[in-house]
């Protein structure tokens, strides 16, 4: 059994556990998830199983898309409803809702995460959240993100002392919507965390075409094939000569690649439609070389 299945992941699981339902229910071994969902959160999940395995790399390279809430009037310890409170402070201006907007507004762009200390980002080989429940401090590595929309959805709620609202967002692999439910709450003067989330895409791959474990159990599922799951990835086909090359990882040069792709990574296929390799340009080498090998 080879290709890529669409998961909706259930809350309550993580991805890992996925994965191993996965393996005992079609009776395989090969399989891995292509990004980390945390329990809490449902949502598209792509499960590579036999030889798709290979692209699970080009797959969590994708861009995401959330529904979310944000809570705003007390912050946790996971930055999420799962953890225990830090900070409590009522809220007691009265937000309208263009000030909402033009807070998130304010997010767009690229910008610099520290991610959360319950996340499974590592430190030296160890996993944040295992420093967290160890009571251990260590030093979080920063990284670069990027927030291309963020946009409010549906209405204000304001009672009890806290401000609640959803919002949708699309971001660049390796963003913490948690970390962004924190930083709205700090933007708008309050101690905020993320109290609900399901991813709704994952690159090309959308919620309304994922599956149910139900599903799979019933076995009423599809799995997308290795050329269906890299559809959005340039592509070339080559002939039966440049297909003996590739497939002894030889070098390509310019004549035996039509179209010429010198940005970014690109599918090659054989004559019959069959996926042979992800290649890129090298520069230094002046050639096409091959990232992965498909077959």
């Amino acid at each position: 059994m080879n290709g890529v299945l669409l998961l909706n992941k259930p809350r309550g699981m993580t991805s890992h556990d996925c994965v191993m339902k996965v393996r005992r229910v079609l009776g395989t071994k090969k399989v891995g998830h292509t990004g980390t969902l945390d329990p809490d959160v449902d949502g598209v999940l792509p499960i590579c199983i036999g030889s798709a395995t290979k692209l699970v790399q080009f797959l969590t390279t994708e861009t995401k898309e959330y529904i979310g809430e944000v809570t705003v009037g007390y912050s946790t310890t996971t930055e999420d409803a799962s953890g225990e409170m830090v900070e409590q402070r009522p809220v007691t201006k009265v937000f309208s809702q263009a000030e909402i907007e033009s807070t998130l507004r304010s997010m767009l762009g690229t910008s610099t995460q520290m991610p959360p200390l319950y996340s499974a980002v590592k430190v030296d080989g160890k996993k944040l959240y295992k420093y967290a429940r160890a009571g251990i401090q260590v030093k979080r590595p920063k990284r670069e993100v990027t927030t291309f929309e963020l946009q409010l959805l549906g209405n204000i709620h304001q009672q009890n002392g806290l401000l609640k609202f959803k919002f949708r967002i699309h971001g660049s692999k390796g963003i913490f919507i948690r970390t962004i439910a924190v930083t709205i709450g700090e933007k708008l003067g309050y101690p905020a965390h993320m109290s609900n989330l399901t991813r709704i895409a994952s690159g090309n791959f959308k919620l309304e075409d994922c599956v149910t474990f139900h599903e799979i159990e019933a076995g009423t599922f599809k799995l997308l094939t290795i050329s269906e799951a890299l559809a959005n990835f340039p592509t070339v086909t080559v002939d039966n000569w440049v297909e003996k090359l590739v497939r002894n990882g030889v070098k390509l040069h310019d004549t035996q690649i039509s179209p010429q792709i010198k940005d970014g990574k690109f599918l090659i296929k054989s004559k019959d439609e069959t996926p042979l390799s992800i290649h890129e340009w090298n520069e230094e080498r002046q050639g096409y070389v091959s990232i992965r090998g498909l077959w």
